[in-house]
Order: C-alpha cells, then sequence, then structure tokens
C-alpha cells in the first residue's frame, strides 16, 4: 500500500511538472493575406525575440518555452503591432497587409487584452479628428469635459472586461494606460491645438487644475516604454514643458522658427533632469535629435547640439544612429556630390544614382509596393510635375519590395520604365538619403546636390 501511494504522488508530481512546463510555452501563429515580406519578427522592446518564416500557405508560428511578460510587437515588414504576451498564451491571428491594422482580430488564450487594445487603437485613430475638429476649439473646461466623457467610456469596458474575463495585472494596467495617456496626449496638445483652430495669436489661459493629472506621471516604468500612447504623450509632454518654460523664463520668442537650437536645447535638459528611466531617456534623446536634426539648421548651430547632446546622453544605445543621420544630413548638403548608390533598371542593368544624375536636372522620389495607395498618388503627382517642369527627369527609385513585385507594379501603373529603378538593400538607401516623409526627394544638377530634402508637394 505505501509503495502504491508513493507511485501516486510520483505520478502526480509528474503530472504537476508537465502542467507547469506547459504553462510557461507560449505558441503565437496567424496566416497573413497578401504578405509583404517573407517573415513576420517578434520583438520586446527593441529586441528580436525570435523570426518565422511563413510557409506556403502564408501562415507563421512562434514556439518559445518562456516568455518575458508584457508588452511586446510584431513586425511584418513594412507594418508592425503591438502584442501583449504572458506564459501560457496561445495565441492565433489574421490579418489582411491590404488593412492591416483594421483586419487584426486575435483567437485563442489571452484575446481579450489583444482585441482589447488593437480596439483602443483603431478608435483613437477615428476620435482624433473629431477631438481636433470638434472639441480642440471649446474653451477649457467644455474640452476637459468632453474628453472625459471618451475617457470614462473606456475605462468601463475595461472594468466590464475584467468582470467578465478577469485579466492579470500587467495586462489591465497595460489597457488602463492606454486609455489615460492618450487622454493625456490630447491635454498636452490642446492649448496649441487650440490656438490654432480659434485663430488667436496668443495661447489662452488654462484653470489651475487643467494639469493635475502630470502628478500621475511615471517617468521610469519600463512597463510602458514602448506602449504608444505613452510614448506619444512623452514626446509632446517634454516639448509643452520646454516651450511654457522658455516662454516665462526666456528673453527669446519661441515662435520664431530660427530659435530651433534654443528649444531643442531646453528639451535635451528636461529628459535629463526629469527621465530616469534608461530605454524611455534614450528614446526621448533619440526623438529630439531627430526632430532637430531633419530641420538642417545652421552649420554652427548643428555642431552646438551634437555636442550638448553627446555630453548629455551619455551611453545612449542610439548615439550611433544619431551620429550617422548627422553625418547623412551633412553629405546631402547643397554642391555635395549625390551618393554612390546602385540601383538596378528595368533591362537588369546596374547602374549608381551618380550615373543617372551625371547630366541635366534629376529629381528622385521614393516608392514602395506595399503603400499602394501612397503610389497612386505619387504617380499623379510626379505626372503632373512633369508637364510643368518638363526640363526635369522624375526617376522613381522603389524601395522595400521584391523585384518581380516591382516589376509588376511599373506595368500596371504605367509608369515610364526607363526612369523607373530598384533597390535591394533598403536600410542603406534611407539612411544615406535621409528618407523620413513619403514625399521625400532629391534634386540634382549634373551629379550635385541642389536640394536634398526636397518635397514633391511643396517644393515645386
Amino acid at each position: 500500500m505505501k509503495k502504491f501511494l508513493l507511485l501516486l504522488l510520483f505520478l502526480g508530481f509528474l503530472g504537476c511538472s508537465e502542467k507547469n512546463t506547459k504553462t510557461e510555452e507560449v505558441i503565437f501563429a496567424g496566416e497573413i493575406v497578401n504578405p509583404t515580406d517573407r517573415f513576420v519578427v517578434l520583438l520586446k522592446g527593441e529586441q528580436a525575440v525570435d523570426t518565422a518564416a511563413l510557409d506556403d500557405q502564408n501562415r507563421f508560428e512562434f514556439r518559445l518555452d518562456s516568455v518575458d511578460e508584457g508588452l511586446h510587437s510584431f513586425k511584418h515588414d513594412p507594418e508592425y503591432q503591438y502584442i501583449y504576451l504572458e506564459k501560457g498564451d496561445s495565441l492565433q491571428v489574421r490579418l489582411n497587409t491590404v488593412a492591416f491594422d483594421e483586419s487584426l482580430v486575435f483567437s485563442g488564450e489571452g484575446e481579450e487584452i489583444n482585441n482589447f487594445l488593437i480596439e483602443l487603437f483603431l478608435e483613437s485613430e477615428g476620435e482624433e479628428y473629431l477631438i481636433r475638429d470638434s472639441f480642440m476649439p471649446l474653451e477649457p473646461e467644455a474640452f476637459s469635459s468632453r474628453l472625459d466623457s471618451i475617457k470614462s467610456i473606456k475605462l468601463a469596458r475595461l472594468n466590464q472586461l475584467q468582470e467578465e474575463t478577469p485579466l492579470s495585472e500587467g495586462a489591465f494596467e497595460a489597457a488602463r494606460a492606454s486609455i489615460l495617456y492618450q487622454n493625456y496626449l490630447y491635454r498636452e496638445k490642446y492649448p496649441f491645438w487650440h490656438r490654432k483652430m480659434t485663430g488667436d495669436g496668443n495661447l489662452h489661459d488654462l484653470p489651475g487644475d487643467f494639469y493635475d493629472y502630470r502628478d500621475e506621471v511615471s517617468y521610469e516604468d519600463p512597463r510602458l516604454t514602448f506602449l504608444r500612447p505613452y510614448h506619444d504623450f512623452m514626446i509632446y509632454h517634454i516639448g509643452n514643458l520646454a516651450y511654457m518654460k522658455c516662454r516665462k523664463a526666456c528673453e527669446i520668442s519661441m515662435d520664431h522658427v530660427g530659435n530651433k537650437l534654443h528649444f531643442n536645447t531646453h528639451q535635451l535638459h528636461l529628459i535629463d533632469s526629469l527621465v530616469t528611466g534608461e530605454e524611455l531617456r534614450d528614446n526621448l534623446f533619440r526623438t529630439v535629435a531627430f526632430d532637430y536634426l531633419l530641420k538642417h539648421d545652421s552649420e554652427e548651430n548643428f555642431t552646438k547640439f551634437m555636442q550638448e547632446f553627446h555630453r548629455l546622453s551619455g551611453t545612449n544605445r542610439h548615439l550611433p544612429e544619431i551620429d550617422r543621420l548627422s553625418e547623412a544630413i551633412q553629405n546631402l548638403r547643397p554642391d555635395e556630390e549625390v551618393p554612390e548608390l546602385a540601383v538596378e533598371g528595368s533591362t537588369g542593368k546596374i547602374q549608381t544614382l551618380q550615373d543617372i544624375a551625371s547630366e541635366g536636372n534629376v529629381v528622385f522620389y521614393f516608392w514602395s509596393g506595399p503603400q499602394q495607395h501612397h503610389l497612386a498618388n505619387i504617380t499623379r503627382r510626379v505626372r503632373a510635375l512633369s508637364e510643368v517642369h518638363s526640363d526635369y527627369r522624375f526617376v522613381g527609385i522603389c524601395l522595400r519590395t521584391d523585384k518581380d513585385r516591382w516589376e509588376t507594379l511599373v506595368d500596371s501603373y504605367g509608369l515610364n520604365p526607363a526612369d523607373q529603378f530598384w533597390a535591394r538593400d533598403f536600410e542603406t538607401f534611407v539612411q544615406t538619403l535621409v528618407v523620413d516623409n513619403t514625399y521625400k526627394s532629391v534634386l540634382v544638377k549634373d551629379g550635385k546636390i541642389v536640394d536634398g530634402f526636397a518635397n514633391l508637394n511643396t517644393s515645386f
């Protein structure tokens, strides 16, 4: 009898061990309709956790022995979205890249928090127009009341979800933070958007309790660093604080375009003094640096900013990227030679941008296969510009698209094959030519840069 009881206990122990092992495992799988890449990458923060290839049915699967619980993201180039993972989750997702975010639906263990987060994301995209056009012109009290009514409805839905399908503390707080920081973001924007919407020249006075929520803001919670509403809030919050502080204390007009160095230096010092979370601190420093550098200030101010940035940011993990951007911007100044980047033409011949732009006026512009709505718009714009500026050659460079797909799109959109080229190395082109917006273009004359930061919509 004793041996029998011991055997039962041993089998029970094995069963419990097996159960515990299973609850550690995380499965994330799904199907992608109209894929734009051959892979799906799962990330935690900025670090890749694993990569899964699509099979012949466009399905993928991740099986992880365990997981660092919390917010992750998955990327199917060029799109990405975040996902909340906990031990024991077994999630399935189906999406269509034609409407990536809108088509996302999760099922399985862990579906509740993830479907709720994607709902919040889609709602925030839709409600921005309502808040901007209908709420922002209101006086502060009415604005706060309308905005808080949206927040209350969302929090009520979250509480109802918690009653019906209890979420873990971490999942609940992620959803709650998403709601709160979206609300806070609009409050940070209000003074500036209100001034713009009403046409008033000055910022309006605000009630004494308008910014009370700032007492609840965390500057160090690593769980929130990559939550989009929190990240967006922090960027605007730091900018708002810097503007208001300088507006009161500095004998300088913060509305003058020539004072970008002054304002952005204020932001660097605020981040240094307020933000203690390492990843958040690095990311905010990076955002300010990119924002300043892409505005192409004078050479002297450019150097001053980079010196102060390096002094304050210390061992920022984004330093190599920021230094590369700084160098790329300087290489795109007028009279510099266009970079010797290689592209392939419709005949298969490899040429460099220098070869293409060696004579006459050339405008390089950029498009990609996954963004066909943009491709249609930019094609119309280029055709219109070509009629007005017949002395310019408009050359399209296709990025982030496989070669077969590029050839098909050139044909289906009726583009002139002689003026269309395919770039194999997307990252090198984006970094070297600083392709920072969808209408970015580079104007070249006889191989020398005229405007390295032209815009097809505003520069011609």
